[in-house]
């Protein structure tokens, strides 16, 4: 194997089953390099089961800001040998294979005894962090960066195990002298980075959320938006946020309606098959014009899926979820900074408009981990939007905005009505078709549906906004493609929405000065172009999909997007 220079960035891959530390790996390494300067990126895919199977961590060290999964590896690090076939796409002639001799046997492999190592240091168990010191040799990590991560990481553990963590790490470091020897790594380090935040997609929406002031939340655990739910809960002591973990989805969306209906901002976190369940509660919402604020993180269908892999396929089900005609909000958060504001506007939308907002994510989004700059606490909204009743107080008025004043039941001298049936302005049931039937239609939908429209997100243009070819993104696709850009002699014009629903009242002025337009979502029957097409006319010419589970690469999309140029 000849020696290797690797600079700007590596790409490192470990791989083992459920239960041998692959987690805590990726947990205490991508801290311990952020602290020394370095960007990173990590990603994570994982088999259906509690133990066994072939679980991965893809991890990008840079000297720039990166935050898309590549295709291959630099560095790969295997903890059972049935990680060779899962991973083969991943391994090149180039990839320096690092591995312990007993457990794997590969071909010009480094052989590092993990395990022995780790017992001489006090334990088995602490091969990960004897692992987790052969990249930090190779990155030239400093010793009190190891000791400052290793001790806060295992905060309120014996200090007898923190010393023992930290010596099998400084032994991993030594053993990383090996790998030297194939590889030289030149990386600039950057000291701003250190200051910076080290966020999940699962933490962006939970702290979105409680910079909106969340004071209720409801729902049933379901793979992949499950975190949130942790997350908040962990966090409920400080925010003051009561968390119900409830028996069903359907059970979810009452109480968050009930919640809304009595004052409190409340939230509900799920994925495609809790939101079917949801979909009589999100139509109550439409017509009792009670708020309502969803997380939905999608995964493969139909059915039970691939519960634990990525896919964008819940854009129509989350459009077009509920019986009836109202107004909805859709975001589709690109990247950790836009997941934690558009949640924490969600709220604010859906309070001002009395609609169902919609925060869509998916495994890849929720799963990945990235250094991001820290973000402005006074951009965030946490202002409410009902009033205090009058005697007279009608919860149904007409007004020119299609939004009637929002009263709380105890606020106010009136009495706050609502009704899933019919109702009139007062709030009682009524049968007057002609009349109130035609005026309740055209106020909660088609003229709060415009006041709605008044404030969609732009979509973000990059790329040579002067090329015939059109790439556009949606939600978690967005930074691969922009990443594939860069790989590109001559990128075309790129667009990013990070609102899929309501799109600008413009968009077919804005898309119809490109001659050819390309899609590139992680589904199979290409639904944004779908909806584009059916909105806007848009004649979509190039749908590039990936269906499988897994997420798109940079390299993946360059290549498709050359393709076609």
């Amino acid at each position: 194997m000849s020696r290797k220079k690797i600079a700007e960035e590596i790409s490192i891959v470990f791989s083992g089953a459920a239960g041998q530390g692959i987690q805590s790996i990726e947990m205490i390494l991508t801290k311990l390099l952020k602290r020394e300067g370095y960007h990173v990126f990590s990603t994570k895919e994982f088999m259906s089961r509690i133990r066994g199977g072939i679980n991965s961590t893809s991890l990008r060290v840079s000297s720039g800001r990166v935050n898309a999964p590549m295709e291959k590896a630099d560095l790969f690090l295997p903890l059972i040998q049935d990680t060779t076939l899962h991973l083969q796409d991943k391994i090149t002639e180039h990839t320096v294979i690092i591995g312990e001799q007993e457990v794997v046997q590969f071909d010009d492999m480094v052989d590092i005894p993990f395990s022995e190592i780790a017992k001489r240091c006090g334990n088995k168990i602490y091969s990960s962090s004897v692992a987790v010191g052969v990249i930090a040799g190779i990155l030239d990590v400093s010793d009190s960066t190891i000791e400052k991560t290793f001790t806060t990481h295992f905060k309120g553990k014996d200090d007898k195990i923190i010393q023992e963590n930290i010596q099998a790490a400084k032994e991993g470091i030594k053993e990383s002298a090996k790998i030297q020897e194939y590889l030289e790594v030149v990386i600039e380090k950057d000291a701003s980075v250190q200051d910076e935040m080290l966020i999940s997609g699962t933490e962006a929406v939970a702290m979105g959320a409680v910079a909106a002031n969340v004071r209720y939340v409801a729902s049933y655990p379901m793979s992949p938006a499950t975190g949130v739910l942790v997350k908040l809960a962990g966090w409920s002591e400080q925010t003051d946020c009561i968390i119900e973990q409830v028996e069903d989805e359907i059970t979810a969306v009452n109480m968050a309606l009930g919640a809304w209906y009595a004052g409190a901002r409340a939230f509900v976190t799920t994925s495609g098959g809790g939101l079917a369940l949801m979909s009589e509660g999100i139509s109550l919402s439409g017509i009792t014009e009670i708020p309502f604020v969803v997380h939905v993180a999608q995964r493969p269908g139909p059915g039970t899926g691939l519960p634990t892999r990525t896919e964008q396929g819940d854009l129509h089900l989350v459009l077009y979820s509920g019986h009836g005609d109202f107004p909805r909000i859709i975001y589709a958060p690109g990247t950790v900074e836009e997941a934690f504001y558009l949640t924490n506007q969600a709220f604010d939308l859906a309070d001002k408009f009395q609609v169902p907002v919609f925060i869509l994510t998916d495994q890849y989004f929720v799963d990945s981990l990235c250094n991001t700059p820290v973000w402005d606490l006074d951009k965030t909204v946490a202002k409410h939007h009902f009033t205090e009743t009058a005697q007279d107080y009608k919860r149904y008025a007409i007004t020119e905005s299609g939004v009637s004043p929002r009263g709380i039941p105890g606020f106010g001298k009136g009495v706050v009505k609502v009704d899933s049936d019919e109702h009139d302005e007062e709030g009682l049931i009524t049968e007057n078709l002609n009349e109130t039937r035609k005026a309740m239609v055209e106020k909660r939908f088609f003229r709060k549906f415009n006041s709605v429209r008044k404030e969609v997100i732009e979509p973000d243009c990059f790329g040579n906004k002067d090329n015939e070819l059109l790439v556009l993104s949606w939600g978690s696709t967005g930074n691969a493609v922009k990443h594939a850009f860069q790989l590109l002699e001559s990128p075309p014009a790129g667009m990013h929405f990070s609102q899929v629903w309501p799109l600008p009242e413009n968009i077919e002025d804005i898309l119809s000065r490109y001659k050819r337009i390309a899609v590139v979502e992680n589904n199979a029957s290409a639904q944004f172009a779908t909806l584009l097409k059916g909105y806007a006319g848009v004649p979509v010419t190039h749908n590039i999909v990936k269906f499988t589970g897994l997420p798109f690469s940079q390299e993946e999309i360059a290549r498709e997007i050359q393709s076609i140029q």
